[in-house]
């Protein structure tokens, strides 16, 4: 991959747990052809040592603001006006409040104040600490003057904890750098992405639904809007934060999906259903909670609308991707759909397999179109989802020639 030729990325690792994963991000950077160097601050070195990076890149790690042995290495404005992309991760709380407070008192954050280059900040913190109102307030300062903030994620933490600070992934922040540098692939382009469950609902407060995360959709919106698009994400209920510039449009039953999605549809490119609709939905939903009392009951379930059928059957309608998630007979199951609901591309993936499909951060997917196909093997539902707008935009464009 040569995505990144001729880009100088400067990458620099502040003292955080988080500071592991820059070498798995330094080796990504470098794969996709970025000439990297690295700059720790002295904190980093506690926890990787500058020779992991010297072996990766091939060069110094720069550590020292005052190094008398480096007269002849790069000195700190030298490396500010080298790079195309300064790249903080993780960029620790300690560090966004210097840099909030232009700071200067380790070799970083010198370079960080020099430089006139785009800078990223990929913040990981402790979920406390994050949620302090100072870091926030840290974080909207850096805001303002034009640094981008890559994350943080949701989850489990080095400490134990778990809620938002985890640094991204290496493989969503590459895909951050390379939509940063890559000309938008469906720039211009309106997209619709529709995400997560649906809930039937029985009674006030029951209802038939499934296990999908939405976290599929989302990175997918996401990755739309990397490359350009405008998206707007028709979302069932699931706990996730909105991507960057999506619309969102909440809905709770595949019927309120279905008119959310035929109420914005005007104007779409690209219609996206990664969603998992519910098939069914009780004939009759109680108007109060059913009580338990007998040892038996039965429920009539009938069909729920089919809205990726209903898009792609409008007389004007836009390119139609769908998903199918199977459990044998892949691409039986999956051609059928492509052929019966006149889709232009389908993303088949086993959601019986531990690792893949529902719930989980890591998908497989199998793309299938009339006249070919691609596997995209594991990995995170970040990268897939990238890969999978990349195939899309692809055909997408094809078409319309």
């Amino acid at each position: 991959m040569t995505d990144l030729l001729n880009k100088n990325i400067l990458l620099g690792v502040s003292g955080g747990i988080a500071a592991y994963k820059a070498a798995e991000l330094c080796r990504l950077l470098i794969k996709q052809g970025a000439s990297v160097r690295v700059v720790m601050s002295p904190a980093a070195e506690e926890f990787i040592r500058p020779l992991t990076f010297h072996a990766l890149t091939g060069h110094a790690v720069y550590v020292e603001l005052f190094d008398a042995e480096a007269s002849n290495a790069m000195d700190h404005i030298e490396l500010a006006r080298w790079a195309d992309l300064l790249l903080i991760a993780p960029a620790t709380a300690d560090t966004l409040a210097k840099l909030a407070q232009g700071y200067a008192d380790n070799l970083l954050l010198t370079i960080a104040l020099a430089t006139e280059s785009q800078i990223a900040l990929a913040p990981a913190m402790n979920q406390q600490m994050y949620q302090k109102q100072a870091t926030q307030d840290n974080l909207k300062t850096l805001a303002s003057r034009s640094l981008l903030l890559w994350g943080p994620d949701e989850g489990e933490q080095a400490c134990g904890e778990s809620g938002p600070g985890r640094m991204l992934e290496p493989g969503h922040l590459l895909q951050k750098v390379l939509a940063l540098f890559k000309p938008g692939r469906l720039q211009g382009l309106n997209v619709m992405i529709t995400a997560g469950p649906t809930r039937e609902a029985i009674d006030p407060v029951r209802y038939i639904s499934n296990r999908s995360s939405g976290k599929m959709g989302y990175a997918l919106a996401e990755a739309a809007i990397n490359a350009g698009a405008k998206v707007t994400l028709v979302s069932g209920p699931v706990c996730l934060p909105v991507p960057g510039s999506a619309q969102l449009l909440t809905c709770q039953s595949a019927d309120d999906m279905l008119q959310q999605v035929l109420s914005h549809i005007n104007g779409i490119d690209i219609f996206i259903a990664s969603a998992a609709v519910a098939d069914y939905r009780p004939q009759q939903q109680a108007a109060d909670k059913i009580k338990k009392s007998a040892d038996e009951m039965t429920l009539k379930l009938v069909r729920n609308p089919d809205v990726l059928a209903t898009v792609s059957s409008l007389e004007q309608r836009p390119f139609c991707v769908g998903f199918a998630a199977e459990t044998a007979d892949l691409e039986t199951h999956a051609r059928i759909k492509l052929q019966q609901k006149r889709l232009d591309v389908i993303a088949a993936n086993w959601v019986h397999e531990k690792h893949s499909g529902f719930d989980v951060d890591e998908n497989a997917l199998s793309v299938f179109w009339a006249q070919g196909e691609r596997q995209l093997e594991r990995q995170s539902k970040t990268v897939i989802a990238a890969q999978l707008v990349d195939i899309i935009a692809d055909l997408f464009h094809s078409a319309s020639h």
